[in-house]
């Protein structure tokens, strides 16, 4: 079965890996980065190792976000962030063929335990199954 398992975070958060730590995001250090790097670069060896690892990638803060929405002529409404109203957005994704649920699980938590500094907000780490064609609706 194949599983999409996300990681969220905000623009703060991108922030505070950048050294701009703020009240919503405290700033990391450089150890501190090396380590969460480590963390996931393990994750993703052992992934790759397995053979579950399909893909997996860090995405661009969401500053960098584009939402497109259509009008009520249904033309394209084109809105660049950086969006204030938004909380947390998709911060990095692996898309994984695992066995089972609890699998995916065990991989989720180890996610979910990467190193970072005192007092970063700690966001679910989200697991989804793929579906393999409209009757899994």
């Amino acid at each position: 079965m194949k599983y999409l398992v996300m990681v969220l975070g905000t623009q703060a958060d991108y922030e505070g890996m950048r050294g701009e730590g703020s009240e919503h995001s405290p700033a990391w250090t450089r150890e501190q980065l090396q380590a969460m790097y480590a963390h996931m670069g393990a994750i993703n060896d052992d992934l790759a190792e397995t053979g579950e690892m399909i893909d997996g990638q860090g995405l661009a803060e969401p500053a960098r976000t584009r939402f497109v929405t259509a009008d009520a002529d249904g033309k394209p409404v084109i809105t660049d962030g950086p969006y204030p109203e938004t909380k947390e957005l998709l911060a990095g994704y692996w898309l994984l063929d695992c066995a089972s649920l609890d699998r995916v699980t065990e991989i989720a938590a180890r996610v979910a335990q990467c190193p970072g500094p005192e007092g970063l907000t700690e966001y679910p780490v989200v697991i989804r199954p793929v579906l393999d064609g409209a009757g899994d609706i």
